[in-house]
């Protein structure tokens, strides 16, 4: 745990807050937690869309059914 800590330039105290998943904890000490354990890239699928199931369905939700474009004056059909 001292290694982890220090590797992640935290104390062991605010280390065993982020093992109980203390949400007081910036997520700046999270990351530097993931990449002491070398887990860091596992960081950029919290953010991924495409693993946002609800989210897309909620901003498709939202998209326009029909679009109207306007014409510049004095175009024909």
């Amino acid at each position: 745990m001292a290694v982890v800590a220090e590797r992640a330039f935290t104390s062991r105290s605010t280390l065993q807050r982020v093992e109980a998943g203390d949400t007081n904890v910036s997520i700046g000490i999270y990351a530097g937690v993931l990449q002491a354990l070398g887990l860091l890239d596992g960081l950029s699928l919290v953010a991924d869309i495409s693993n946002d199931k609800v989210g897309q369905a909620l901003a498709s939700a939202e998209l326009p059914k029909h679009v109207h474009l306007k014409r510049p004056p004095g175009t024909s059909r």
